[in-house]
């Protein structure tokens, strides 16, 4: 090391110090808070001898086997055009994975290699269509049950895939209307929905030789999602349901007479949202619930004392099972808190011992990030609306200079948890306000209904009387307020600068949906069955013409007087390019500044770095423009 070089890292050692001792925040390269992960993807063999994972070498990832017990690697893909976008372990000796390209994902190039690098073949080849595995569990030593839309770009029909050969011979013909198939716990067709566009039924048969007949039939806005069929009683199912209820709740359900017999969790106050089932155990281990933060309630004595013990061994952090073994006994665990992106570890049960595998992102200090802390707020119109709060360190939370972050749609919420946006904005100095507006998922159906038709109207009214409760507390400066998103976030922020034009300073939008008519048109065709859906979500270009106009964005240039930053992802299938570019010309036209930047790829979970850098520090710049304090 050079004396210069000793002398750089001295100067930055007393620095950090100095900052650590005076509670000054220190500023952290932008780079740091999205660098890609060196390895991810991993996954444990079924006999537990094995561990795997995608590794990342310059633009490219290679998957690799690493011996657990002697801790020897191997690369056993050398792809450089195509990335792995998926894999799994299919035997104890045999692995698959999808071969796919970032910016065009068709999920239709499988191939299959041995964990010594070996007998690699490719199973399909169907860049025009889309594979799905149903079910990872080989029949008859050689089979995978998948599904494809290679017949009929509209629909998914069930094959058998003949992973020895790559044979596909037609399991279940879709008649036109299933969007989803289920199999048993033995790798069985036994269930699947069809959808007239709003309603949807669940199909049930009790062996592969009958023909499915309807077992229940719901409005989309009504959740039924089998989770596994009781062990030893192959006419009852475990599931997810809201039928004559707000919340979900678990339960369990005579297939022969469609009769929900009993509910094994749930209540009026909590939403299930997932349940956990072991095929080792052959019963239900756990059910998750939301209520700020996910959290479990057990329903087995073993998968408790599992929890139990690693949160002995790793206190203080969230904990996430990701993978096992076939005996369940070697298990991939991640963890993670608001403020730290946590880190990956192999638990062997029967030892209780932990090994650590990598950190999700060692350039983080959890010190040095903010809490995520839950809030809530009443809307105009009397509906609780709740969300999250992220303060800047060593700062006095008062009259802060605020982004408010809405989420993506047209369903979904903010979760708490990790999220290095939100930690690289308060970083910066800002309070980050997450508002999960009526339409969000874990609050009820009836709170998801309320958002049904409501974009630029009551939604835009939900972020709107949240920022008005951060201004009652005193916490935001009412003049450095901003409003940035993706995708439905990014629209519900460009509406937000002509709905309530003195609200907010700026919006920035990250390939934003500008125009709901183009959004309409790009459903894909294997989605058309569920269009009526859409409509009942968003609006019908028909009917709700000129409602769906006056939430567009682009037909609404001339009453937005506020700076703007617009980036979009020139890959992106929703996307109509030719539209956002006349949208930016036309606000250029009448003045308005206006920072555009076009990107290849997903530019927070996209594999380019450089994309990333380029696109935060020019986002950084431009809050800092428009949020200074005058």
């Amino acid at each position: 090391m050079t004396e210069y070089k000793r002398y750089f890292l001295l100067l930055l050692c007393t620095f950090a110090f100095a900052c650590k001792q005076n509670n000054v925040l220190r500023i952290m390269p932008v780079q740091d808070f999205f660098k890609s992960q060196d390895k991810v993807g991993y996954r444990v063999s079924p006999d537990g001898k094995n561990l795997s994972y995608l590794k990342l070498e310059g633009k490219n990832q290679n998957l690799y086997i690493e011996d657990i017990v002697t801790g020897k690697d191997k690369k056993i893909t050398r792809l450089k055009e195509k990335n792995i976008s998926f894999y799994f372990w299919v035997s104890n000796n045999d692995l698959i994975y999808y071969k796919d390209i970032e910016a065009s994902p068709s999920e239709s190039d499988i191939f299959i290699i041995n964990k010594e690098g070996k007998n690699e073949r490719q199973l399909t080849n169907n860049e025009k269509s889309k594979i799905r595995v149903l079910d990872d569990q080989l029949i008859d030593d050689k089979y995978l049950l998948v599904s494809s839309n290679k017949r009929d770009s509209t629909v998914f029909d069930v094959y058998r895939l003949n992973v020895r050969n790559g044979a596909m011979e037609m399991a279940a013909r879709n008649p036109g209307n299933i969007t989803n198939w289920m199999t048993d716990a033995e790798g069985k067709l036994r269930l699947a929905t069809s959808s007239d566009g709003v309603n949807e039924t669940v199909l049930y048969r009790e062996n592969e030789g009958q023909s499915f007949r309807p077992l229940i039939t719901n409005n989309f806005k009504t959740t039924f999602r089998p989770v596994a069929f009781a062990h030893n009683q192959p006419n009852i199912i475990y599931a997810i349901s809201d039928v004559n209820r707000d919340k979900s709740a678990l339960v369990e359900v005579d297939c022969n007479t469609g009769r929900e017999l009993k509910v094994l969790y749930g209540n009026d106050s909590i939403n299930i949202t997932d349940a956990q089932y072991s095929r080792k155990k052959q019963r239900l281990s756990f059910v998750v619930f939301e209520t700020w933060k996910k959290e479990k309630h057990y329903l087995d004595d073993s998968a408790k004392a599992l929890y139990t013990k690693l949160d002995q061994l790793l206190p203080k952090t969230e904990t996430r099972i990701m993978d096992r073994d076939k005996a369940e006994t070697t298990f991939l665990v991640r963890t993670f808190t608001d403020r730290n992106p946590g880190s990956y570890y192999l638990y062997f049960s029967e030892t209780g011992k932990l090994r650590k595998l990598s950190d999700f992102n060692s350039a983080i200090n959890e010190e040095e990030m903010c809490e995520m802390k839950p809030i809530s707020f009443q809307s105009r119109d009397g509906l609780t609306i709740h969300g999250y709060l992220t303060l800047p360190l060593n700062i006095k939370a008062e009259n802060l200079p605020v982004v408010v972050l809405p989420h993506d749609g047209p369903v979904g919420r903010n979760l708490w948890g990790y999220n290095p946006e939100v930690q690289f904005l308060a970083n910066r100095g800002y309070a980050v306000f997450q508002v999960n507006y009526r339409g969000s998922t874990g609050y009820g159906k009836n709170f998801m209904a309320a958002g049904f038709k409501q974009w630029g109207c009551k939604i835009q009214g939900d972020i709107n009387d949240g920022v008005k409760w951060l201004i009652s507390k005193k916490i935001a400066d009412p003049k450095r307020i901003a409003i940035y998103g993706t995708g439905f976030g990014g629209q519900i922020a460009l509406t937000g600068l002509y709905s309530s034009k003195t609200t907010y300073a700026c919006a920035a939008s990250n390939s934003g949906v500008i125009n709901l008519f183009t959004y309409l048109k790009s459903v894909p065709p294997y989605l058309k069955p569920s269009l009526q859906m859409f409509y009942e979500i968003i609006g019908n270009p028909l009917t709700d013409v000129d409602k769906m106009r006056q939430s567009s964005p682009l037909f609404q240039v001339d009453k937005i007087n506020a700076p703007v930053f617009i980036t979009q992802n020139i890959k992106d299938p929703n996307i109509n390019s030719g539209e956002t570019i006349q949208f930016v010309k036309n606000l250029q036209k009448r003045n308005i500044n206006v920072t555009y930047l076009e990107v290849e790829g997903d530019t927070f979970r996209g594999k380019n770095e450089e994309n990333r850098q380029q696109y935060y520090t020019a986002l950084e710049q431009f809050l800092e423009a428009n949020l200074k304090k005058k």
